[in-house]
């Protein structure tokens, strides 16, 4: 029934495009009338055929976005072009070394175990010990992220007994302890010695409230040290391994803001009074696994929103920007911000005074009992 209709309107749509093609001042209008009804039949075949065959099985799904479509063609290359920066920097580390950060991390989850194993990280201590002396012979890591690893690497030898694997990482580690800083106290602690809290949960949650989506700004420019402040704030979010796989860049020149901002078309309308841009850049490389890829994701927003409520106890209002896989938009942003391909954006946020004539959408949020469902085994 379905194909028979549709070759019925392919022989109207034939039989009309003859009438008019008496007039040669319509051929421009015959073309785009043609390439929309081909476009909505393709999509109309894809839905009722493609999409139900293909989505059967993994093998299919994935022969489907081989054969039909290339929407994830960018994520592909993304990924593997991540792995292969990721292998490079274990012989050429940058400012941070993303698997140092990572098991560092790892070690101080294994010093507050409970209970403590008298051996443990047996199968990655070499590496750790093995990348922390390539930073160190590098003078390219942070000085603060060596002297954390340093920290984490002094309390993990002295809290371990002897094994083979250790004790071979520990002379390692006793080679390059020879030039480095003092040991200090970048190292797990108790809850008890965090600082006590002075907001209470009505504070926070007026926070939450007063932090909406402004989308209109007076204008005035934005201080580059409150958006230092808000980064500073953001950067104390948890992240996967504290590997942290993602940056701002920020467009503080209003033209710059909002030709960047114009790019997706999510802003039409209103891009144009942004005083200030961030783009949110998750990084790749950070990973050697495909496993990982979504937590530029996540990490990149827990980050995000922590600068938003940030901005706001800085007078500062803001808008997060959606920003959907269209390879259009993503091919302007990434030459606009020179992306290796291992970088992908994550989202938009203006940042500005608000205007205190502007509206705000009310946004209603859903009610609890629709957002949370108790479970038990």
């Amino acid at each position: 029934m379905f194909y028979s209709c549709t070759l019925g309107r392919l022989c109207g749509l034939v039989n009309e495009t003859l009438w008019l093609l008496m007039d040669r001042s319509t051929f421009g209008r015959i073309q785009m009338r043609v390439a929309h009804y081909i476009k909505v039949q393709l999509l109309e075949l894809d839905r009722r055929l493609l999409v139900p065959l293909f989505s059967a099985h993994p093998r299919l799904a994935s022969l489907y976005y081989f054969l039909v479509s290339t929407k994830f063609g960018r994520e592909h290359r993304a990924v593997l072009r991540g792995r292969r920066r990721y292998y490079e920097s274990l012989k050429d580390p940058s400012n941070s070394s993303f698997l140092l950060r990572r098991n560092i991390h790892r070690l101080e989850k294994g010093l507050i175990m409970r209970p403590r194993r008298s051996v443990f990280a047996v199968d990655y201590i070499k590496e750790t010990v093995d990348q922390y002396a390539i930073c160190m012979a590098s003078n390219a890591a942070h000085e603060a992220e060596l002297q954390w690893a340093h920290d984490v690497l002094t309390d993990y030898f002295s809290s371990v007994i002897s094994d083979a694997t250790v004790d071979l990482a520990r002379e390692v580690f006793n080679r390059c302890v020879e030039t480095a800083v003092e040991y200090g106290s970048r190292v797990p602690y108790q809850s008890e010695a965090r600082q006590v809290l002075s907001v209470d949960f009505e504070a926070f949650y007026d926070l939450c409230r007063r932090r909406r989506s402004v989308r209109w700004y007076d204008g005035r420019p934005v201080p580059r040290a409150l958006l230092e402040q808000a980064i500073e704030a953001a950067v104390q979010a948890p992240s996967a391994c504290n590997r942290q796989p993602f940056r701002f860049s920020i467009f503080d020149n209003p033209e710059d803001a909002a030709k960047v901002g114009a790019i997706t078309d999510g802003t039409a309308g209103f891009s144009q009074n942004f005083p200030s841009l961030v783009v949110v850049v998750g990084d790749l490389s950070a990973y050697p696994f495909e496993r990982d890829r979504h937590l530029i994701y996540v990490d990149a927003s827990l980050a995000s929103m922590q600068f938003m409520l940030a901005l706001e106890t800085l007078g500062l209002s803001s808008c997060p920007i959606n920003w959907p896989d269209i390879e259009l938009m993503e091919r302007g942003m990434s030459e606009i911000l020179g992306l290796a391909h291992y970088e992908r954006p994550i989202m938009l946020i203006s940042v500005g005074y608000s205007d205190l004539t502007g509206g705000i959408p009310f946004s209603q949020k859903k009610m609890n009992h629709d957002m949370v469902r108790w479970e038990s085994l």
